[in-house]
C-alpha cells in the first residue's frame, strides 16, 4: 500500500486510481467537531486528528479501515475537574453496489468519503461510557461534595445519620 500524507475532510475514491484488488494508505489531518455527552463538552486537542485510512478497492466496490487516536479534553465525570483521556478508533466499513442496505456505507455518496462525518461517528462510539480524569478517581463525597482524590481518607469522615423516616427501626432491640 501507498502512503499518501494529506489534509482532508472528503475523499474523492475513483481519484486513488485503484484497480481491482489494489489498496493505499492515506494518513490524513480530519477536524472531528466537539462531542456533548451527558451535557458536557468534549473536545479534541487542537481540533484535528491523525487518521490513517486504508482504502482497497474490490471488483466492484471498497472496503474502508479508520484508525486514529483522539486525545479528547473536558471533565471528569466522578470528580468534575479536567480529564484528559485518548481514545482509540479502529471502524471498518465496506461499500458495494446492488441492494444489500449492509454494503453501501452511510459515508460514501457518489463515490466520495465523508471521512469528517465518518470520524466522528466512529470517535462517539468509541467513547468510553464514563470519562474519568484516571481510573482510579474516587470522585466526590456524596454528603459534602468535597473531591476523594484530594481528601485525606483518614480525616474524611461524616457521622452517620441515616434516613429520618427509619429512626423509630433503629430503637428496635430484635437480638
Amino acid at each position: 500500500m501507498d502512503c499518501v500524507l494529506q489534509r482532508a475532510d472528503l475523499i474523492d475514491l475513483p481519484s486513488l486510481h485503484l484497480k481491482p484488488g489494489e489498496g493505499r494508505r492515506l494518513e490524513t489531518a480530519v477536524r472531528v467537531e466537539p462531542l456533548t455527552m451527558a451535557g458536557e463538552r468534549y473536545a479534541i486537542e487542537g481540533g484535528f486528528v491523525d487518521t490513517v485510512l486504508d482504502v482497497s478497492r474490490t471488483i466492484s466496490g471498497y472496503a474502508l479501515r479508520l484508525r486514529f487516536d483522539a486525545p479528547m479534553t473536558g471533565v471528569c465525570m466522578r470528580c468534575v475537574s479536567d480529564a484528559r483521556p485518548v481514545v482509540s478508533v479502529d471502524a471498518r466499513e465496506v461499500d458495494q453496489p446492488g441492494d444489500a442496505e449492509e454494503l453501501h456505507s452511510p459515508y460514501v455518496d457518489a463515490a466520495v468519503l465523508d471521512l469528517a462525518g465518518w470520524s466522528r461517528d466512529a470517535l462517539v462510539l468509541a467513547m468510553p461510557a464514563q470519562v474519568v480524569c484516571s481510573e482510579e478517581c474516587r470522585g466526590l463525597c456524596p454528603i459534602c461534595g468535597a473531591n476523594l482524590n484530594e481528601a485525606d481518607p483518614e480525616e474524611h469522615r461524616h457521622a452517620e445519620a441515616g434516613d429520618s423516616r427509619w429512626a423509630k427501626l433503629r430503637d428496635l432491640n430484635l437480638g
